[in-house]
Parts: C-alpha cells; sequence; structure tokens
C-alpha cells in the first residue's frame, strides 16, 4: 500500500499537467499572433476572435487548415485573450470565452456569466469522440462535430423545413438544398448563442435531447462560428452583421403581387392587369412564369405569345404595376446558347455519364453559377433579351438545383464535387442577377427565389416556401418555416396564397383554406397569390399548358369580398411595413418573427408556435383549421393588447379563448400603433 501511495505522488505531475514534466515550452497549445493553437496525435485546431464577441474554430486531420470563408463578412479586428495554463488554455473575445483541455483538446464555450453554452461531447472509452474525420481520399474528409445539449434548451433558426417545427430540439435536419427545404445552417438556442456552420457541404444537422451535432459528407475540416448575446433579437443582428443584410424594400413591393401557373401570353396577362384596374383592386406586381420562352437556356420571349414585351412593359407601368419574369438556370441542347456554354465550361456536369440532370419537357442540364464566368453570361443574355426591353424584376425559379436523379456525389461544379458545394448554388445564382443589375445601375433591387444559403439576404432576395399543398396542414406549417427562415436573416419571405398544388380537398375547404391564407398573406412580408389551379388549360404550339384563373375574383363573390377587404388591410400596412423594412435593412431585424424575439423574458412565448409578431407593435394569431369557431390566443405579458377588430383590449399574460368567424383573422396591436380591420 505504500509503495501505491509513493508511485501515485511521483506521477501527480503527469496526471494534473503540474509540475517540471508540463511546461509551456512542451505544450500542446501555442499562440501564433491573435490565434491560439492546439496540435496533437494527427489533428489540428485552430480557434481565433473574428468580429465582436464571436469565436472561429477550424480542425482537420490533413493539417492543413484552410482560409475559406463561405459567405462570411469581414469583420473589424478584435483582440482576443489567450492564456496558455498547465493543463489547459483559455481564449475570450468579449463576452465569449473558450476553455480548452490539453490532454485530448477538449472544447468548452462559455459566457461572461460563466454559463457553459456548448460543450464538446465526451467518453472517456472513445478519444476525442467530439470531431470524428473518416478519410475520403487526400485532404476531404467525412466530418461530425458533436456537442452534449441540455433538454430544456430550445433551438430556431437553420433556415425553412416543412417539418412543422418551430422549436427544432428533437428534429434532424439534412443540409440540402430541394423543393421546399432551404439550408442556411444558423442556428439559435435560447441559452444566448449562435452558432453558424461554415460548410456548404452535403450534411446532416442531430438535434437530439442530450446532443447537437453537424456533419458534412465531403470537406476539407470542421469550421464554425459561435457567438454570444443576451436576447434572441441580438443574436439575430449579430448574424446579420456576420452574413450581411438585405437592401431596403422598393415601396411597390409592399402590395399584392399576382400570379398564376401560368399566364400563357402577353394578352392574357395584360387582361388580368386591366381587370385589376377596373374593379379598383389595389396590385403592385403581375408575373410571367416559366416557358414564356423559345428554348430553356435562351432567357428570352417566344415571340408567338409575347410579341411586343417592351410595350406590354410600359402599358404596365403605366397602371403602376411591375412585371416579374421567370428565369430558370437550366439549358436544353436545342438553346442557341448550349454549345457554347459547354464548350466553355459554363454548366454542370456529371463526373460519369451525359449532361443530363433535370427531365422536364426535354432534358435540361443546369448553368454552373459557381463559375464568375458563367455568371456574366448567363446575365448578358438577360440583360439583352429582358432587361434592355425594361424588366427589372427576375424570378430565380429551380434555385437549388431541382436535379433528378438527386446524386450529389455525381455533379461536378466549378468549385468542387457536388457532395462538398452543393449548399452554395442558389447564393451564386442570386449573386448573378444581382450583380449584373447593380452594374448596369440599378437601384431598387428585389428578385424572388425559390432556396436560399448564407448571405443570400445581400442580394434582395424575396425567398418563397416552393411547390407546397393547398390544405390546412400545409399552412400550418408555413408559419413555423417562415419563424424560424426569419430568424437566419431572411427579412423578405412569403408563401404561394393557396399553396401551388391543389389538394385532394372538396372545392369549400379549398376556398376556406384560400381564404385563411390570404388573410395570413396579407400580414406576410410580401404578399403574393400563385398556384396551379384545375382544370389544366392546353396552349396550342407550347410545350406547357397554362392552369385556371386564380385572381381574387376567381372564386366567387364571398371570397371576393373577404380579399378584397384584406387587400385594403394590406393598403393601410403599407407604411408600418416600409418603416419596419428600413430597420431589417439596417439592423438585420425580421419583419416577422417568433414572439419570444420580442419578450424574451416570457417563457411561454417559447413554447407558442402558431403566433407571430408582425413587426413591433402587431400580434397576429392566423387561423390554422378548417370550420373553427374559435381558436387559443396566449397575450404575451407586459403589454396591453388591442383587438384591431373590434377595439376591445386584453391584459398581457393570459390565454383568451377567442370566437373566430371565417371573415376576420384575429389581430391585435400595442404601442399606441392603430389599425382598422373593417
Amino acid at each position: 500500500m505504500k509503495a501505491y501511495y509513493f508511485l501515485a505522488i511521483l506521477l501527480l505531475p503527469f496526471w494534473t499537467g503540474g509540475g517540471k514534466a508540463q511546461t509551456v515550452a512542451e505544450s500542446l497549445f501555442k499562440i501564433s499572433g491573435d490565434r491560439l493553437i492546439w496540435e496533437n496525435e494527427g489533428e489540428v485546431f485552430w480557434i481565433e476572435a473574428f468580429g465582436q464577441n464571436t469565436l472561429r474554430f477550424r480542425s482537420t486531420r490533413s493539417l492543413h487548415i484552410s482560409d475559406e470563408i463561405w459567405n462570411i463578412l469581414p469583420q473589424p479586428e478584435s483582440k482576443p485573450v489567450i492564456t496558455i495554463k498547465p493543463g489547459m488554455a483559455i481564449i475570450s473575445n468579449g463576452n465569449i470565452r473558450a476553455e480548452i483541455r490539453e490532454e485530448d483538446g477538449l472544447v468548452t464555450y462559455l459566457n461572461e456569466k460563466n454559463e457553459i453554452l456548448l460543450k464538446e461531447a465526451y467518453h472517456h472509452h472513445v478519444t476525442r469522440i467530439a470531431r470524428q474525420y473518416k478519410s475520403r481520399g487526400s485532404d476531404r474528409f467525412e466530418l461530425t462535430l458533436t456537442f452534449e445539449a441540455e433538454k430544456t434548451e430550445h433551438l430556431y433558426g437553420m433556415g425553412q423545413y416543412p417539418n412543422d417545427c418551430l422549436d427544432l430540439k428533437g428534429t434532424v435536419l439534412e443540409l440540402a438544398q430541394k423543393n421546399t427545404q432551404i439550408s442556411i445552417p444558423f442556428l439559435l438556442s435560447s441559452k444566448g448563442y449562435g452558432f453558424i456552420w461554415n460548410n456548404p457541404s452535403i450534411g446532416r444537422a442531430e438535434l437530439s435531447m442530450t446532443q447537437t451535432s453537424f456533419s458534412a459528407k465531403y470537406a476539407k475540416q470542421i469550421d464554425y462560428f459561435i457567438f454570444s448575446e443576451s436576447t434572441p433579437a441580438d443574436l439575430v443582428r449579430h448574424y446579420s452583421t456576420l452574413t450581411g443584410k438585405s437592401p431596403m424594400m422598393p415601396s411597390f413591393a409592399t402590395g399584392l403581387w399576382q400570379s398564376k401557373l401560368r399566364y400563357s401570353s402577353q394578352a392574357e396577362l395584360l387582361s388580368v392587369a386591366r381587370e385589376y384596374k377596373k374593379r379598383n383592386l389595389p396590385i403592385s406586381v403581375i408575373v410571367a412564369d416559366f416557358f414564356h420562352w423559345t428554348n430553356s437556356g435562351d432567357w428570352k420571349f417566344d415571340p408567338k405569345f409575347w410579341p411586343d414585351p417592351a410595350g406590354m412593359v410600359k402599358e404596365l407601368d403605366s397602371m403602376g404595376i411591375k412585371l416579374l419574369v421567370s428565369i430558370w438556370p437550366t439549358v436544353q441542347q436545342e438553346s442557341e446558347n448550349y454549345v457554347t456554354m459547354l464548350k466553355k465550361n459554363y454548366l454542370i456536369r456529371p463526373e460519369v455519364g451525359v449532361n443530363a440532370f433535370l427531365p422536364f419537357t426535354g432534358y435540361l442540364t443546369f448553368v454552373d453559377v459557381t463559375n464568375p464566368d458563367a455568371r456574366q453570361f448567363m446575365w448578358e443574355k438577360i440583360k439583352k433579351n429582358y432587361y434592355d426591353l425594361g424588366i427589372r424584376m427576375f424570378w430565380l425559379d429551380e434555385a437549388e438545383p431541382e436535379i433528378d436523379p438527386l446524386d450529389y456525389e455525381n455533379v461536378r461544379y466549378y468549385k468542387g464535387n457536388g457532395l462538398e458545394v452543393s449548399s452554395i448554388y442558389p447564393y451564386n445564382f442570386a449573386q448573378a442577377l444581382y450583380d449584373g443589375q447593380v452594374a448596369a445601375g440599378q437601384k431598387d433591387i428585389i428578385n424572388l427565389i425559390r432556396c436560399a444559403w448564407i448571405g443570400s439576404q445581400r442580394f434582395g432576395t424575396v425567398l418563397w416556401s416552393g411547390d407546397i399543398y393547398g390544405d390546412f396542414e400545409t399552412l400550418r406549417r408555413q408559419v413555423k418555416a417562415g419563424l424560424n427562415i426569419s430568424l437566419c436573416g431572411i427579412p423578405w419571405w412569403n408563401t404561394d396564397i393557396g399553396g401551388f398544388f391543389w389538394s385532394k380537398d372538396t372545392p369549400e375547404q379549398f376556398h376556406e383554406v384560400l381564404i385563411r391564407w390570404f388573410q395570413f398573406g396579407a400580414f406576410c412580408p410580401v404578399m403574393r397569390m400563385h398556384g396551379q389551379r384545375p382544370p389544366a388549360i392546353k396552349i396550342e404550339g407550347s410545350k406547357v399548358g397554362s392552369g385556371s384563373p386564380n385572381e381574387v375574383w376567381s372564386y366567387g363573390d364571398e371570397t371576393l369580398k373577404i380579399m378584397s377587404r384584406y387587400l385594403q388591410v394590406r393598403e393601410q400596412l403599407k407604411p408600418y411595413i416600409l418603416k419596419n423594412m428600413e430597420v431589417a435593412s439596417k439592423e438585420g431585424t425580421p419583419m416577422m418573427r417568433p414572439l419570444f424575439f420580442d419578450f424574451p423574458n416570457d417563457q411561454l412565448c417559447y413554447a407558442v408556435e402558431d403566433q407571430y409578431m408582425f413587426g413591433p407593435d402587431l400580434l397576429v394569431c392566423p387561423v390554422l383549421q378548417y370550420q373553427v369557431k374559435s381558436r387559443k390566443i396566449y397575450f404575451p405579458e407586459g403589454s396591453a393588447w388591442k383587438d384591431a377588430l373590434t377595439g376591445k383590449v386584453y391584459k398581457g399574460g393570459q390565454w383568451v379563448e377567442y370566437a373566430v368567424t371565417l371573415d376576420n383573422i384575429p389581430v391585435f396591436c400595442r404601442n399606441g400603433f392603430e389599425l382598422k380591420i373593417k
């Protein structure tokens, strides 16, 4: 026994990291400028300050750290405080710090109150379980990063997923772009941290009750940013500082956008615009949807159906209506631009097989918008055939891109293999149009797009939620999806009012969901009618047909009466929307946001998922079920809430069973703001 104690005393300095056997000079840590480095047994990581209250972490087993920053903006220099002690190191930047255990490189992040924000996972039988690398050849790996998690934590953001969840705790999210799925890997925690996974690779985020993990299928390194703030609103503003803010929304964009699948000719589109004016119904934008073109990849009107686009634009302008024109990044072999783009490597291409990725009216391939020369080539065609005719708004459809069959590994982009870079495609697609418009001298830029990634908001893009069904279940999912994406720096978002696809509901059910959706749309950042309405209509001489009418007068007098009412409500809201869009442009604060954004100290606000704030002064409670006579409403504490319909005032901090009729949506005002729903 005495020998055991004697041996233990001799070994104590080695176990604790103290004594002469473990000096700073022999440490696994070193400091290089303002960077803390840890290196041991085939792995190296760097931690450094990045702007205010932010740390960046990078690690790899290739031993070569890349400086690639995927769309994160440069920040003012920030000097961290780095301390190396026996057995550990600490790096602090403002109100966040990382503590690293030397023996295994285990990282723990804490705030200025010494509260743990995130701690890497640990298992005493598995070395460095938090950071896993599986070689995929050369300096690429399949990566997994894992943190411990608390069951009581609430998690939000991550883009737009149609999973019926506002709180993402307990979900598994694919990090990939698809129709109706928008991956923006920014995680906002109720514990007061924001986390950006700086990686466009295809992967997963697993937000379980006990662990939070991020993985990438094919990447050089683990790479992320973490920052700390005191409220969810401050976290969103911080994220927007790192990734950019939207431009100021043009005033015309606050009104109704009218669309359907699809106006098949110039004559049909103009007839609809004239009818809106004849009926004295407000309208701001009208849409020329897909296959108005000759061939996909020509990027120009088919003169058979659109004989005078410049004249059409002038007439619409005289009515105060802007024209939005659909642009696909697809190219078919019959296109006049196909051979040139193929030879110049302006198209995405397969690693194996033929260059065809989307079977739709033939086989289509896609512009490789990750190639700056390809972006410029596409813009030059768009400018000549659209912009120079007076068109200033573009609908960037198929922005994921929508590849079928979806085999990321078999796609080669200018920036790399599809497994490695696919998530960035919608960002570069938006950039192609935005850069061209800026170069042409355009000031008010706003384009509609179906997908996004980190930083897309900088390009004046309005996101919409994709090709969804027109039923109450889908409507309910839209509210939560819109709230999560609003936390990702995206202030401009909307849905197809009534859904894109006709559901299996009866006409009576669809008319009710359409009305409820229209009411919800009046309180969205952008209000847009769109959809494929049966029966389909064949168009002689065209590759695709059209849908039946989808204007506000297309569904009967009762529906028209209610829609007309909410068009007038939208008109009332225009100054309020513009005021708050200016705030969004300056601060990154979204117009549409969850209750906890404005009421972070009211714990019930983290559990309410079917109400939201529309700016700081309006509480919106959409009706999301068929033929209900009432719905429960929670009034956040600390405010008095005035019913916009009746004028009745409700005290905050209570639940109320509120009676509803088909012709109204519950909306409540505070801070003296006045809205009259008549």
